[in-house]
């Protein structure tokens, strides 16, 4: 099967390196990353008509209080764009399913069937109490899978009735479901214990963060059984940031570029905020592998970097290499069973542009040339 190709946009603003403090006081965070671009209306539009030229398949739309919203901004985008999908992030805490159903449904039938959906149960206790969410962690989790099961049912049910823990509802139906049927797919991720089992209950696509080649294959698998005690088979997402270079030393020299700025008290605030105030396991997984890896700078397997980990959260392992290099890594990685890929970097334009005339053509011939030795080889 061929690799969808995502990307995501920044929504919270573009940069080229990471991890200096800003010097103007007057921020509300100093501690955040510094935006090269604010995220303007003509820097996304300019950014997902690039992944749309360059064969990305969809892009992301991410959720947090740092982002713009994710729905205000797929709306502005849809019209500027023809055929890429919109991977529309948002958290069950902040929005009843049928207000969402109706909105994903909205977008699908505007955009022509170009909505798909990232329900994200939340990272840090205080980002989300900063917005009104104080549900404990795993609890977070049995509303999330409450949530998609409603979800799924507005859209492929007519007047029904639910109700459960978290959510009641009397003779819900939707007016416009989606043109895609019987539904848009509906992407999930979550490290956690609780995380997994409600993926493996209700969610179509699970998204992992990379890690290494043996880590990344120990939790597909994991997965995978879990599904397959729930009698279901899910498809599986990998992120990566992509460092590129017409060399192998160009690209690591780029990547060192990119945290040459980085300042000390930032490292030692994250190793802080993701030690002990996060509840993320899937960003503890990740401090462990940076801070594991760091006498071999890094260096967590061919052309596979953990050094943006030190700064970044989340989606921070990198591909560094040359176009042919990270396309061959990309097919190790879908060699595990991932069939969606999604691929970003700094700064987004040019990273983008970059994957999509020089990587994303080297995979799909590369998928081609495979295809081919397992016909005459089956023949």
């Amino acid at each position: 099967m061929a690799i969808d190709f995502i990307t995501m946009l920044p929504t919270s603003g573009d940069r080229t390196l990471i991890g200096k403090l800003s010097a103007d006081p007057s921020r509300v965070d100093p501690w955040r990353n510094i935006s090269d671009r604010e995220p303007s209306l003509a820097n996304l539009i300019s950014i997902v008509q690039a992944a749309e030229k360059g064969g990305f398949d969809a892009t992301l739309l991410p959720t947090g209080n740092v982002c713009l919203d994710s729905l205000v901004t797929a709306s502005a985008l849809v019209s500027h764009t023809e055929k890429i999908k919109f991977l529309f992030a948002a958290r069950p805490g902040f929005t009843a399913p049928a207000i969402f159903a109706r909105q994903i449904g909205t977008l699908d039938y505007l955009s022509g069937g170009r909505a798909l959906i990232n329900v994200v149960t939340g990272k840090s206790p205080a980002e989300l109490a900063a917005d009104g969410d104080f549900v404990p962690h795993d609890a977070r989790y049995d509303r999330t899978a409450e949530f998609i099961h409603v979800l799924k049912r507005l859209f492929t049910e007519d007047h029904f009735d639910h109700e459960g823990d978290y959510y009641k509802l009397r003779d819900a139906s939707l007016f416009y479901k989606s043109v895609q049927k019987p539904r848009p797919l509906i992407y999930f991720g979550g490290a956690s214990e609780a995380g997994k089992r409600a993926a493996v209950k209700e969610a179509d696509v699970y998204m992992l963060w990379a890690e290494s080649l043996d880590l990344t294959r120990e939790r597909i698998e994991e997965v995978k059984a879990l599904a397959a005690l729930e009698n279901r088979v899910l498809d599986y997402s990998i992120s990566f940031q992509v460092i590129l270079g017409d060399t192998e030393e160009e690209a690591w020299r780029r990547a060192d570029e990119i945290i040459r700025h980085v300042d000390p008290a930032v490292i030692a605030r994250k190793e802080t905020e993701v030690t002990i105030k996060d509840e993320s396991i899937g960003d503890r997984r990740l401090q462990k592998l940076m801070n594991d890896s760091r006498a071999n700078d890094f260096r967590i397997g061919p052309n596979v970097w953990a050094g943006l980990t030190q700064v970044m959260g989340g989606n921070s392992i990198a591909l560094v290499g040359t176009p042919d290099q990270v396309a061959d890594r990309i097919l190790d990685y879908a060699d595990l069973g991932f069939t969606k890929v999604l691929l970003r970097g700094l700064p987004f334009l040019e990273t983008i542009t970059a994957i999509g005339r020089d990587v994303i053509p080297r995979v799909r011939e590369k998928e081609k040339a495979r295809q081919r030795d397992s016909d005459s080889q089956s023949a």
